[in-house]
């Protein structure tokens, strides 16, 4: 899968870029172009992107091009994501980006070390593989996703290793948005450290 990718970084298999505004956790709201990278061996069920799991159906692209793509939108602020995006070294493609004064953030599962220079890193770790140290110790936001009541405890787990200045989201997972929903407003009602997030962007019918 990853194999063919060059180390340095250079380039990485690109399944789409897209300027929207962030519909989950802390930047909810804001402007910020998407970077989605292929590839993903953490297995989730319930991923709505499945089609990123394969990197070789997606092409391998100049990360300098995909930084000049970026520079041409407003909002000076880049979402990498997947897929996982950490299964690549990103110290080429968000140095580039820093460069051209634009704000890098991440949204991972945790499951391979960190690369690249980041702003923010969103941590949504998944049951499938654990997320590590490296990346736990650096996130400012841990993102549980709740698909049943059991991920409420494991939500909590999760949220005893990261920094104490780490913001806590629970945030139903979609197909199951009208049986937990209910239940994340009464456990965050329970437990104020934690705060509701909502995949705004399904609602709004953007990507």
């Amino acid at each position: 899968m990853a194999h063919l990718v060059p180390e340095d970084g250079t380039k990485l298999p690109l399944m789409e870029e897209f300027y929207t505004i962030q519909g989950e956790g802390y930047h909810t709201g804001k402007a910020a172009y998407f970077i989605r990278l292929g590839g993903c061996d953490v297995g989730c069920h319930w991923c709505d992107v499945k089609e990123s799991w394969d990197a070789e159906l997606h092409p391998l692209t100049a990360a300098d091009d995909i930084i000049e793509q970026a520079k041409r939108h407003p909002s000076k602020a880049v979402v990498v994501t997947g897929g996982e995006p950490l299964l690549y070294n990103l110290d080429y493609l968000t140095r580039g980006l820093q460069l051209a004064g634009i704000k890098t953030f991440i949204e991972t599962s945790g499951a391979y070390p960190l690369s690249g220079h980041w702003d923010w890193v969103c941590l949504s770790p998944k049951k499938f593989k654990a997320p590590l140290p490296d990346v736990i110790a650096a996130a400012g936001e841990l993102k549980v996703i709740v698909f049943n009541k059991s991920d409420f405890a494991w939500a909590e787990k999760h949220a005893a290793l990261v920094p104490p200045s780490c913001r806590l989201y629970l945030q139903p997972e979609w197909s199951k948005t009208q049986e937990m929903t209910p239940l994340i407003v009464d456990y965050v009602k329970q437990n104020p450290k934690w705060e509701i997030s909502l995949q705004t962007h399904k609602y709004l019918n953007i990507p």
